[in-house]
Order: structure tokens, then sequence, then C-alpha cells
């Protein structure tokens, strides 16, 4: 094989007028590689440019001719040349990769702990120092700076550049500890009406016994503390003052009301996210006017890194708000997913001793009422104020 660039063709040749046929190919000077006879069939290898003349020497010459083409590159490109499609991916595997060599792609924050990452970003970001920015606009030594400025708490700030990755390297304040000789003299005093259970000071005069009864702004433990000689001190009075005490809250429901319910009508929208931009990859728009939504975003990577390119699945469902009307035993369903729900989130820190449910059903409508008796901290710290 002469030449992989340019298209080589193997031929073989016979017939009574082999010679002349031979005669006639060096004669016209074409270029002819690796050229035997035997058993009166002529071998050789010749450009493929010169295909056409070859058959008409053949045809002249009354000579059987067959070819057989190597797999060259240019047998390759002539093969694919009408695939469009293999062009189009090339041209923009080629374009992403320039695109991507010059652009933020990747910003990774290094050496912060008491600056969280999002306002370092959130100042770059000021900067025009975000993803998909072009890396040759960016001026590191000012941005370096200005950052250390914009953001407290940082002493020192460094910005490379890594192919597509900018390493922002941070070097924090070191604050001196606080020096504190004496806390603020303050009080404890009652938060709500209770029953005293069980009482324990830190720093302070006890003012109230296990078993009083307290309401709301009582004394509990001092901070003004007076002793034999009437030497008076302030304290920052401390303690765990535990009581029982009543609480109500109330739920309501109503039998009939509206809700979105699906008509049975979808559509799907997939955009191709590039940074923050979306791309829509689909025709029309959405002309539902009530519908629920949900996202999926998926994105592409190279190993363990993820690029900032995917792709975003948007599944749409038409809706129409819709009168439900619901039975006692639904709402008494509702309401206590209601109850749980208020015990886990603002009764979790104390202990509930017992809890009454009153039940009031009106027209329209289902009310639950519970009465919590439980056992907690009662006292809340409050300044002394000193003239």
């Amino acid at each position: 094989m002469k030449n992989q660039l340019r298209g080589c063709v193997r031929i073989n040749a016979q017939g009574k007028n082999l010679y002349r046929f031979i005669n006639m190919i060096h004669n016209r000077r074409m270029n002819c590689f690796d050229q035997y006879v035997k058993k009166d069939v002529f071998y050789c290898e010749i450009y493929r440019s010169d295909i056409e003349r070859i058959y008409e020497f053949a045809e002249e010459c009354e000579v059987e001719l067959r070819h057989f083409e190597y797999a060259t590159l240019s047998q390759r490109i002539r093969k694919y040349r009408r695939r469009f499609g293999i062009l189009v991916g090339v041209l923009a595997g080629a374009i992403a990769c320039v695109y991507f060599s010059s652009v933020v792609v990747t910003i990774d924050v290094k050496g912060n702990s008491r600056v969280s990452t999002d306002t370092i970003l959130s100042a770059l970001e000021e900067l025009n120092v975000t993803y998909g920015s072009r890396i040759s606009d960016i001026n590191f030594a000012y941005c370096e700076n200005e950052l250390r400025l914009m953001v407290d708490g940082v002493s020192w700030a460094g910005i490379r550049r890594t192919g597509n990755r900018i390493v922002v390297e941070i070097t924090e304040i070191v604050e001196k500890p606080e020096m504190t000789i004496e806390r603020v003299p303050c009080n404890v005093v009652s938060q709500r009406e209770a029953q005293i259970i069980s009482t324990s000071v830190y720093d302070g005069q006890l003012m109230r016994i296990v078993g009083d009864y307290v309401m709301p702004g009582d004394l509990l433990i001092s901070g003004v503390i007076e002793d034999s000689k009437g030497h008076v001190t302030k304290h920052h009075a401390m303690g765990a003052i535990t009581g029982i005490y009543e609480e109500t809250i109330s739920f309501t429901e109503e039998f009939a009301s509206a809700v979105k319910k699906p008509v049975g009508n979808t559509r799907t929208e997939r955009y191709l996210k590039l940074f923050s931009a979306e791309i829509p990859l689909f025709i029309g728009r959405n002309e539902y006017e009530s519908y629920l939504a949900e996202e999926r975003e998926q994105y592409f990577s190279i190993g363990e890194k993820e690029l900032p390119l995917g792709i975003v699945t948007r599944n749409i469902t038409e809706t129409e708000y819709t009168e439900s009307v619901f039975s006692k035993e639904e709402l008494d369903l509702k309401l206590q997913e209601k109850i749980f729900l208020y015990e886990k989130n603002f009764l979790s820190d104390v202990k509930i001793l017992d809890r009454e449910i009153i039940k009031e059903q009106k027209e329209n409508s289902l009310t639950y009422t519970v009465k919590y008796t439980v056992e907690g901290e009662i006292g809340i710290q409050k300044e002394i104020f000193i003239k």
C-alpha cells in the first residue's frame, strides 16, 4: 500500500491482448506499483483516480478487469461523505471543546471554615466570576483584592486557573476569643402559668419553692442578692425551673373545599440546560390554565466530575378546581395528622402528661380543640436594667 491518504486500487487483468493492455498503461506513464504477471493474470496497484482510464484500456484491449479498493483514509471519507449527522456531530464536539476550554466550568473554594462557600460564590458573581464566564475577561489580581474587601472574615484570597477550573484559596481572619469577666445581671422569671415541681439553681437566689403556683412574669430566681450586712451584689441568675402547665390549640377543617384534580391531559417538556440557561427541546407551549408540574434534572458527567450541561424534564398534568366533599371520618384523619405534626414540631422538648380533645362540629366545618397538660421548663432570663 503506497499511500494511505490517496486512494489505492488493486487490479487484476487477463485476456488475449494482455500485454497490449500492459503496454498502454506504461506508455501513458500511469503510476503502477507492485506489478507482476502470474499464470497469464496481470496484478498491480494504481491510484483510484486512474480507474476509469484503466477500464477504457481494458475495454479497448478486450481484457477482463477486476479491482479492489484498499481501506484508506480517503476511501472512508468518500464512504461517509453523505452522512451529514457525523459531520454535524464532529463540528458540535469541536465547538463544545473550544467553548468549554475558554469559560469557567467549575469553581472550587478551599480553606474556608467559618465563611460559607455560598457567600464567597455570591461575591465572585458580583465580580463577574461565575459559571460560564469567559476566563480571558477575568482580572485575577483585581478579583483577589476585591474579594478580601467584600467578604467579612477573609484576610487573604488567591485565585488561579487550572484549565476551565477556577480555584479560590481563602485564609480567614483569626479572631481573638472574647474575654468575659462578668455576665450581664439578670433575673429568671416565669413565662407561663404553672405549678413548680422541681428547681435547680446555678447562680442567684431562689424565690419560689416546689408546689408554688406562679403566673407569667413572677420572679423565680433573683439576680440581686443582699447579704446579712446589707451588701447588695448583682448576678447573672441561672437555673432550671420545671413546672406543670396547660396549653390549648385548635385545628379546623371544612367539609367542602376546592381542590386541584387531574383531568387526564399530560405534557412533557425537555430543556437543554447549559449553566443557568435553559434551551427548549420541544415545539409549542403549555396552554393549560391550571396544572401541576414535576421537574427532574439530569446532568452529564465525565468520570466523577459533573458538567454544567444536562437535560431538564418537566412533566405537566392539567388540573381543574373541583369542589370535594369530605366525610367526617376523612376530616378526622386530617385533623389527627395536624395534631401529630404540631406535637412533633412544637412540643418535642416537653413531656405531655395529658391530652384532651374537644370536638365541635358545625354545618360546614369540624374543629378539634386540644388541651395539653405538659411538664417542661417555665423560666426565662430577663435582664436587670442598672441606672
